[in-house]
């Protein structure tokens, strides 16, 4: 019996008529204001229409699956499942228990781990397995052999299109989706790992100047972690910074907290202080990384 894996994502919606669903979804049922509705459609619609998340997420399960069945022919059925848009991760798992298997792998394609984020994933596709089957967690994978040398290229590549001359002038900004501030509360490691992984590939990159920012904040009363990316440029050109590299190292695709949140939010705040900003390229289906992930899986089944 082949062992399954459960890959997930946040999900998109799939075309601008699915925009007021999935936000009520998101909200848990509670349906969006007219202003709310219409705000997140002005963002897609600056990105598009829709958000490429959906096609991103499928090519790398596709990438994850080709470089496992190089790894391991006939081992693994690698399947992908959603937290709130069809194929919902609920639909996925029930798939692997009603055909039979014993084994199911999760991984979130999410380098860091939080109570809010991955392990409600996990708790979820836990509970849709039921008992019966084998349910093994991956959680924080940033850490893994290969990933922040990924991470790092990515820093280099960017940093090669500034000029030279104003080098020292210039700093790096990692940033990851932010979360409400009560999940310090609890001992939520999120934030150092963040902090951790900035510092470490800032390193592997040879980077002096780096920080780290917070980005993507929900739209709710509770007060969210900070400092947010869009303060932190204007604090970074008030102190003489000329350049920035932002770099979103908490996301591994592009969609609509890199496509909008970094290049059109992010981006218009640094003309408007005059600041030149470039962003590192995204990781989408790049063979490296969909290659690595299979590395991360293979390793949690050995």
């Amino acid at each position: 019996m082949r062992t399954g894996v459960l890959v997930m994502a946040y999900g998109t919606p799939t075309t601008p008529d699915d925009v007021e669903t999935y936000y009520t979804r998101i909200r848990h049922g509670r349906v969006p204001t007219p202003e709310q509705l219409a705000d997140l459609q002005r963002r897609y619609n600056a990105i598009g229409g829709t958000s490429p998340l959906a096609q991103r997420s499928d090519d790398q399960v596709t990438g994850i699956a080709a470089a496992l069945e190089r790894r391991a022919p006939g081992a693994f059925d690698v399947r992908f499942g959603s937290k709130y848009e069809p194929p919902l991760l609920e639909t996925t798992a029930e798939s692997f228990r009603a055909e039979g298997f014993d084994v199911v792998v999760g991984l979130v394609l999410a380098p860091h781990s939080s109570s809010m984020s991955t392990d409600q994933y996990m708790s979820r596709a836990k509970e849709a397995l039921g008992e019966r089957v084998t349910f093994i967690e991956i959680g924080a994978w940033w850490q893994f052999p290969g990933f922040l040398e990924i991470i790092a290229d990515r820093v280099k590549d960017a940093l090669a299109t500034i000029p030279d001359s104003r080098r020292e002038t210039t700093e790096v900004i990692f940033s990851a989706h932010s979360l409400p501030e009560k999940i310090l509360a609890t001992g939520d490691t999120y934030p150092e790992q963040l902090r951790e992984s900035a510092e470490r590939a800032a390193a592997l990159a040879g980077v002096e100047r780096w920080d780290v920012a917070w980005q993507s904040a929900g739209r709710t009363p509770d007060p969210w972690i900070g400092p947010d990316i869009l303060q932190v440029l204007r604090d970074k050109r008030a102190l003489g910074v000329s350049d920035v590299v932002s770099c979103p190292i908490g996301f591994v695709s592009d969609h609509l907290e890199v496509l909008f949140d970094i290049d059109i939010e992010a981006q218009g705040v640094a003309r408007d202080v005059g600041l030149n900003l470039v962003r590192t390229a995204s990781l989408n289906d790049d063979a490296h990384f969909t290659a690595l992930l299979a590395e991360v899986v293979l390793d949690r089944v050995s």
